[in-house]
């Protein structure tokens, strides 16, 4: 045996205890990072975004388009998260026979071609669905026509005001300032027998002009079609308020009518059809802000000497649909934070909803792969027949209404991500300082600031609300009432040239939408880090002051309005005190919220007052719903009388309101001073239902 110095086994020992010393600090360090990282801090999140990734499922969305729920399932299931689907049975639409001519009074006629030009490069369209409107009824129409500039109610009112009667004509009428299936209904209850509805150059190829049409710009082609749905109620018509599961009841769609599907018929067409018809009207000349962007000497308002020769038929059936789910579960496994877009398209739908799609899954594939064990179950949710009428997401929320009630926390709706260059987003209000937060922590791809900087600059006044029925936030938010949001990126001055058209491609978008994909990685940033906190933060981040402090504003502004139509001077004095109407419930309603919502009591535990943050969202909804409008049970945020897609804080006083403003009859204004105040009362309830909520305790 080799003699070893003592002096020198001493030193090997403390050499062998430092290195084992060193190792367990290293594996102490590692386990702490790990930990760390799987609790996807902020900054580790936004470095996980990958422009390659989004813009591959893009591409491979294009190339799935007929099986796009398997291929979102697949992902879902890639990135280690459990997967479920729901089926439903709806009713849908489609086309049979179309035919639209113009016929002039030598009784030759010109034939409309009704369809797309194909663009080389952009794949195969054989399997795109022909252009038409869902649920229209067919019908068939021989008759003069009218140019009724946008075919909102105000436009009716100035044909009407040029002595062009519409009863029994073909009402043509431009895209773009209101929901499609309102025109049709305002057409209808002007005596109209059908609708041909375009898109019209000015409002959807603005400087094609100077920069062409795609596939040389971003401007839709004068053979374009913006295709669509014309109901005006979210979901089944058949199942209106319950899920169309295999085995429930149906009711009888001989009578589609009662259950908000227009009695004319409608069809789409392009800017180039539309141009035989717009030169040829008669009649004295429409107004200055009518005019659009055809190559006319003058739009005119009809109705000689032309008539359109109008022919629809329709197949109307029961489609199964499929909700595609991803699930996260968190240590409060019933509680859901649920992120959502729709994934079914007219055509290929590369911004609507493809792109929307594309960031959902982004998300999902960080959060899979780095996220464990939330403190909140996460949803990810993929909706199918949002076109048709948000058929998907609302026979889901009618199937599971009493549980998400009780457990959903927020609901984060992308429909197109990006379909221009301005971020911008809407939400209920609690959650304005979340989004404020979130978008101060995202750099903006275009400029050298952040998104917030961008997006609000200076002002806190930039937050939209979710009142109008036109994404899949609504069965959430004006069914349920869940604290929801939306965000896309889009331009501030135009529409989404391309939209529901075959040009929606994913050549589209790589050319001209987001060549970079970075705008898709900033969408993705924002969204992710909002559910980030939603299911990360011991306490929920609602604030109720915030919410108070928006109603504040809104209901001054509708008093305003009312003593102005009332002829009331609008000042301190008559705001407080209203003559024939009186305000002071709903203000003292709001008051209450404000001073409730600052001094939320504290609990031991944290979910007890999640719960009361959670739940003060629900007391807004009515069961009555909104006058006209039954399915909408919001009675803080809804759609306006007049457009779906429109958002009206406090929507039924603000109609009744508006209804006055034209009303010249003493009894009927009398009996809507009633119906107002009656409103008033009403709105005042669900918000001193949140104030109370928001107390924490029955006997506080």
């Amino acid at each position: 045996m080799t003699w070893i110095p003592l002096s020198v086994r001493a030193r090997r020992k403390r050499c062998f205890g430092t290195l084992a010393t060193h190792i367990l600090l290293l594996l102490v360090a590692i386990i702490a990072i790990n930990l760390y990282l799987s609790s996807l801090p902020a900054w580790f999140f936004v470095i996980q975004v990958r422009t390659r990734s989004i813009a591959a499922v893009l591409h491979n969305l294009r190339l799935h388009r007929f099986a796009t729920a398997k291929f979102v399932e697949e992902r879902f299931r890639e990135f280690g998260l459990s997967t479920r689907t729901v089926d439903y049975e709806v009713l849908v639409s489609y086309p049979l026979k179309r035919s639209l001519s113009v016929v002039y009074p030598s009784n030759s006629s010109l034939s409309l071609g009704l369809d797309e030009e194909t663009v080389d490069g952009d794949g195969d369209s054989s399997g795109v669905i022909p252009t038409f409107f869902a649920y229209s009824p067919s019908g068939e129409a021989l008759a003069e026509v009218v140019y009724a500039n946008y075919g909102q109610k105000s436009d009716f009112d100035e044909l009407k005001s040029l002595g062009v009667e519409v009863r029994g004509s073909v009402v043509i009428a431009r895209l773009g300032k209101s929901f499609r299936g309102d025109i049709v209904f305002n057409a209808q209850e002007e005596g109209a027998v059908a609708v041909v509805l375009y898109p019209d150059p000015r409002d959807y190829a603005t400087n094609a002009t100077t920069e062409g049409y795609y596939p040389f710009s971003r401007w839709l082609p004068p053979s374009g079609v913006q295709r669509g749905s014309v109901i005006q109620d979210p979901g089944d018509p058949l199942t209106p308020g319950w899920p169309s599961s295999k085995l429930s009841e149906r009711l009888n769609a001989s009578n589609l009518t009662r259950l908000g599907v227009p009695a004319i018929p409608a069809l789409p067409i392009s800017a180039r059809d539309a141009l035989p018809i717009i030169e040829a009207l008669g009649g004295p000349v429409a107004p200055d802000s009518w005019q659009g962007g055809l190559a006319v000497d003058a739009y005119r308002a009809g109705k000689e000497p032309v008539k359109l020769d109008f022919r629809y038929e329709a197949n109307l059936t029961t489609a199964t649909i499929r909700n595609v789910f991803g699930i996260i579960e968190g240590s409060e496994k019933d509680r859901y934070v649920l992120l959502g877009n729709h994934r079914d398209a007219w055509t290929y739908g590369a911004g609507d909803p493809n792109s929307g799609t594309a960031c959902l899954l982004e998300i999902a594939r960080i959060f899979g792969q780095f996220l464990r064990r939330p403190a909140r179950t996460i949803v990810f949710c993929s909706w199918d027949a949002e076109e048709y009428s948000l058929t998907g997401s609302t026979e889901w929320v009618e199937d599971n209404l009493a549980m998400l009630k009780a457990r959903a926390v927020a609901y984060l709706n992308v429909d197109e991500a990006v379909t221009g260059s301005s971020f911008s987003a809407s939400a209920t209000p609690q959650l304005d300082n979340l989004l404020f937060d979130v978008t101060k922590m995202v750099k903006d791809p275009d400029s050298n600031g952040t998104i917030f900087d961008s997006w609000c600059g200076k002002s806190n006044d930039c937050v939209g609300r979710l009142g109008g029925g036109g994404s899949d936030y609504a069965p959430f938010l004006q069914h349920a009432g869940i604290p929801s949001t939306s965000m896309t990126y889009e331009e501030k001055n135009s529409d989404f040239p391309v939209y529901h058209s075959l040009y929606d491609n994913y050549n589209w978008m790589k050319n001209f939408g987001d060549p970079e994909f970075h705008r898709h990685a900033t969408v993705v940033k924002v969204w992710g880090l909002l559910a980030r906190r939603l299911v990360m933060d011991t306490i929920l981040p609602f604030n109720y002051v915030s919410y108070a402090n928006v109603l504040e504003v809104a209901v001054k502004d509708l008093e305003a309005r009312f003593l102005l139509i009332s002829g009331h001077p609008v000042n301190i004095l008559s705001l407080s005190k209203s003559r024939d109407v009186n305000f002071f419930p709903l203000h003292f309603a709001v008051d209450q919220l404000r001073e409730l919502a600052s001094k939320i009591p504290s609990f031991t535990a944290p979910r007890s007052k999640n719960d009361i943050l959670m739940l003060g969202e629900r007391c807004f909804l009515d069961g009555e719903g909104l006058p006209g409008k039954p399915w909408f049970k919001h009675l803080i945020y809804g759609p306006t009388q007049t457009n779906v897609y429109g958002t009206s804080t406090f929507p039924a006083i603000a109609d009744v309101i508006s209804k006055m403003a034209v009303g010249e009859d003493k009894e009927e204004l009398k009996a809507l001073k009633q119906d107002l105040q009656h409103e008033i009362w009403r709105a005042s309830r669900a918000v001193q239902c949140a104030a109370n909520v928001l107390k924490g305790d029955i006997f506080s």
